[in-house]
């Protein structure tokens, strides 16, 4: 165990510096990759503590921030999660009053003794849209509805006591009705685990890794004449751009006092295409049934309007009430909260179920 853990801590400095050096925060290419929903936490747990927790992250949740925690899996977990993203109207988890509403499903399930595999499908529903026209700009021939979705396959590892690590490879979908785009993305994970009560850890994620991506479809083409009495159609080609790639190294660190739990977190998050973020978060446990957690994002500019370029102004919390059933089983239900400016927030909900 001690060789392993002297080849594993030169390993991990080395592929930290490596990343970071690749993909240090660059504010001048910001809004120049695509594929943005890839950077939405669509689980209640893990977003209630502005994905902070990536050293520490466990179960199925840990596939969006590090899916190395997807190898803490027991036996198998289920979660789905509805998501009100970018609130504007009165009425929760409606398309009509949000950008956007998210509906996400995990599934984890323990293979052997050290192995887990994964699956997550994020959906994103942007409501209906009215067609219009250069000839009918007010619309009236119909509506259509944008679909994004996600689907990642995940595998993770123990590798000894300490270590732990996986992978995941997912499939990236944006559809409208006659313009669409499709793509791959790879995320890896690693987790380290140290301290006298197994209270310290580490980690590190890099995520969106992949290839370019470009629009097709019967949208991009029109009908054009070459000279009076011919006419042809002609396609536009589609600018392709790069996913956002980007890298968390995180650190947590727990506190056990009886029955109950004091988690602190942090993660340095560097982003290719935007700012690079700091994340803090904190989370308190009673017998692992309630918790209440808090987070904060911070990036440069956040907190002035006129240098701000996300609408996420920051603070998150959430809550989680976990009962158990019977035979190793529980049930659980998750909520959380992203501030934002404008809009009124973005709200998270999900259940939750270990067999």
């Amino acid at each position: 165990m001690k060789e392993i853990n002297k080849l594993v801590r030169p390993v991990l400095l080395i592929f930290a510096l490596i990343s970071f050096n690749i993909y240090a925060g660059n504010p001048q290419r910001a809004g120049q990759a695509g594929a943005s929903e890839l950077l939405i936490n669509p689980w209640a747990r893990t977003s209630g503590w502005a994905d902070a927790n990536v050293a520490g992250v466990k179960g199925l949740e840990g596939m969006f921030s590090n899916v190395a925690g997807l190898a803490f899996t027991e036996k198998t977990e289920l979660i789905f999660t509805q998501t009100s993203w970018l609130q504007y109207g009165s009425k929760m988890f409606s398309a009509n009053d949000a950008v956007s509403n998210i509906s996400s499903f995990g599934f984890s399930q323990k293979i052997g003794e050290s192995g887990v595999l994964g699956l997550s499908i994020m959906s994103m529903d942007f409501g209906e849209i009215e067609i219009t026209t250069v000839d009918l700009p007010d619309g009236g021939i119909g509506t259509y509805s944008p679909r994004y979705m996600n689907i990642g396959f995940s595998y993770a590892r123990i590798f000894s006591n300490s270590i732990y690590g996986g992978a995941t490879i997912k499939m990236i979908s944006e559809q409208i009705s006659n313009v669409g785009a499709n793509g791959l993305a790879i995320d890896a994970g690693i987790q380290y685990i140290t301290g006298e009560k197994d209270n310290l850890k580490f980690g590190i994620s890099l995520k969106n890794v992949g290839p370019r991506m470009s629009f097709t479809g019967d949208g991009l083409s029109f009908r054009q004449y070459v000279d009076p009495t011919y006419e042809m159609t002609v396609e536009q080609r589609s600018s392709e751009f790069e996913l956002p790639a980007l890298l968390n190294i995180g650190i947590s660190y727990d506190v056990n006092i009886l029955r109950h739990r004091l988690t602190g977190a942090g993660t340095f998050t560097s982003n290719s295409f935007q700012k690079d973020q700091y994340r803090l978060g904190c989370e308190y446990s009673y017998k692992d049934i309630f918790m209440i957690r808090t987070g904060y994002t911070y990036e440069e500019g956040i907190r002035d309007p006129s240098t701000r370029t996300t609408a996420l102004r920051g603070p998150s919390g959430g809550f989680t009430v976990e009962l158990p059933m019977g035979n190793g089983t529980t049930f659980g239900l998750d909520y959380s909260y992203r501030h934002t400016d404008p809009f009124q927030g973005s709200h998270a909900i999900g259940a939750r179920i270990n067999l």
